[in-house]
């Protein structure tokens, strides 16, 4: 297990753990970069869609990038890893989780973190339509959690194509991480996206009104009480633990068999950092995990420049990392 030593530089105007998260959410400025979006029908006749950037060529590395909860086509850190794909010559793919493309899927559930089947088929598809595909994959926050579980349990079997990858924020303990949000200011950041979350669980009850339990889906103000009443029952856990116990990462990436970094700050403050510390231990016994934790960073953050140039090192750093060259020249 390598550790890297990060020379990140961390924003002098963006103190504490809170402005960097907030920031990247709500005051960065990024524009769009792909130039289409394309809806795969799955397997299960449900349908995603795929934001997609340039085309794939031979010989040519392809950046699949994997959003966090609730994220969309307009997440800046999402277009970010495309943009800075896009200044090697690359090719990228966005993969849109099931409903987070702005129209409700069909099919009796919704998305998790815990759920690698719609990465592994786009991943086979994308194979598919390019036996000689070189494929590098970083996700990102819950999107980071599934990449991670799905390396893991793809272990030695993983296609040959998927020659490295990348996780940047991610909520390795899921239990833990739910408990962590119930103190401070973690209200806060739930309350976001639960307004997100409900809609859609409301929306679904709609149309499958025996899905979950509708009351116990209005009263839900944690994580742990929402996974309790939706996600979980959902998509077929028996409760929020059941679901946190079988899905976080940190029981499978002791199995990743492909060079992969993992990036996070200690001041997260979607995570304790003793789970980071978990991490390390299981880690030591992995050589082809490379880790790479900083004292500061928020969740999803790591804002270095000044104000009104700002630079997102993340971003830089995992597709440098992925390209195998170094982020500043020495």
């Amino acid at each position: 297990m390598p550790e890297i030593k990060s020379d990140y530089r961390h924003a002098w105007w963006l103190p504490g753990r809170h402005l960097p998260s907030i920031w990247g959410k709500k005051g960065r400025i990024q524009p769009a970069v792909h130039d289409r979006i394309e809806r795969w029908t799955t397997p299960d006749d449900d349908h995603l869609s795929i934001a997609r950037m340039g085309v794939i060529r031979p010989g040519v590395p392809h950046l699949l990038v994997l959003h966090g909860l609730e994220g969309t086509v307009r997440s800046k850190y999402a277009q970010g890893l495309l943009a800075q794909a896009g200044k090697r010559g690359w090719s990228a793919d966005l993969m849109l989780f099931r409903s987070c493309d702005d129209v409700l899927n069909e099919a009796r559930r919704l998305y998790h973190s815990g759920d690698t089947t719609d990465v592994d088929f786009v991943v086979r598809r994308l194979i598919h339509q390019h036996p000689s595909l070189d494929l590098r994959i970083v996700g990102v926050s819950l999107g980071g959690n599934v990449t991670l579980k799905w390396l893991g349990e793809q272990g030695g079997r993983l296609p040959a194509n998927v020659t490295c990858a990348a996780g940047v924020s991610v909520p390795y303990d899921l239990a833990a991480g739910s408990r962590h949000l119930e103190r401070g200011l973690g209200p806060l950041y739930t309350a976001h996206f639960m307004k997100s979350l409900r809609a859609k669980a409301l929306a679904k009850l709609e149309r499958y009104p025996d899905l979950c339990d509708r009351d116990a889906a209005v009263r839900a103000r944690t994580f742990w009480e929402f996974d309790g009443a939706v996600t979980g029952p959902v998509h077929g856990f028996t409760d929020a633990l059941d679901y946190y116990t079988k899905s976080s990462s940190i029981q499978f990436i002791e199995d990743i068999r492909r060079p992969t970094l993992l990036i996070s700050a200690a001041d997260d403050p979607f995570l304790p950092s003793s789970v980071l510390e978990e991490v390390r231990k299981i880690a030591k016994g992995n050589e082809y995990l490379h880790l790479e934790f900083t004292s500061q960073g928020g969740h999803v953050g790591w804002t270095e420049g000044q104000p009104w140039s700002p630079r997102y090192y993340a971003e830089e750093r995992v597709v440098s990392w992925l390209a195998g060259t170094p982020l500043r020249a020495t």
